[in-house]
């Protein structure tokens, strides 16, 4: 089974190498036919040139800014059974690729898997408020992919598909350029096979964005546009702002 890892990244040059690093540490320990793709979504620092210097990793340009464009162009560009979504923020866990590979083959009705974020720079108590929130995310995944077959959860940034399920649900809508963006592929992918969420399958990632605009309102945020996605097919915050390390 080929996996192909796609991680859009604009204007990260002070964390893309972390990412990569640790997506070549989990290729070190798993036997896996891979490609490793990093979407150089119109970035004018170092991103390109440092992602390029990096062996075993393919730069490919999308000059069209905005997540779903990024993601939808790494997509094309790569050949995999099973894609891998990965923010540029992100540093895999001991044990990730083993635990996706395993998971797809003892499930051939499973189209999509994700799992939580840790992240690393926020306090204890605000990790905590996260924990909550993602229980609650559990349970509401659980009750509208089994009970109303409406849709299920992804997270952003952590998330495999298979790509001929994906092909047959449409692809990548680039009308959604950043909130929802998850939701609305887990969504359609619901009508093709099971999406699975696991606490097994953690990542850790940086919490820049909700250290900038507040864990409250940014779980308000992202509950809100989760449940319009699944109930009206739209996300409900069409503006967001780039965040990036100082």
């Amino acid at each position: 089974m080929r996996i192909s890892f796609v991680v859009p990244a604009y204007n990260e040059e002070a964390i893309i190498a972390s990412c990569l690093a640790s997506i070549r540490r989990e290729l070190e320990h798993t036997e896996v036919e891979t490609e490793v793709v990093v979407v150089n979504n119109a970035s004018t620092d170092r991103t390109r040139e440092i992602a390029q210097s990096i062996g075993g990793v393919r730069v490919v340009d999308e000059p069209v800014k905005g997540l779903v464009a990024a993601r939808s162009a790494g997509f094309r560009t790569t050949s995999g059974e099973l894609v891998a979504n990965i923010d540029s923020d992100v540093i895999l866990t001991d044990g990730w690729l083993a635990t996706v590979l395993d998971e797809f083959a003892r499930d051939e009705q499973l189209v999509a898997l994700s799992g939580p974020f840790i992240y690393y720079d926020l306090s204890p108590f605000t990790r905590s408020l996260v924990k909550v929130f993602y229980g609650i995310g559990y349970l509401t995944h659980t009750i509208n992919h089994r009970v109303f077959h409406v849709g299920a959860m992804l997270q952003g940034g952590n998330f495999v598909i298979r790509r001929d399920a994906w092909e047959r649900a449409g692809g990548f809508d680039t009308s959604i350029e950043f909130y929802g963006e998850d939701t609305d592929v887990a969504k359609r992918l619901s009508r093709e096979g099971r999406v699975k969420w696991t606490f097994a399958l953690p990542v850790k990632t940086s919490g820049r964005r909700l250290k900038a605009e507040g864990v409250i309102w940014m779980s308000i945020k992202y509950t809100t546009n989760y449940l319009w996605i699944t109930w009206f097919g739209r996300p409900f915050t069409k503006k967001y702002k780039d965040i990036r390390p100082k």
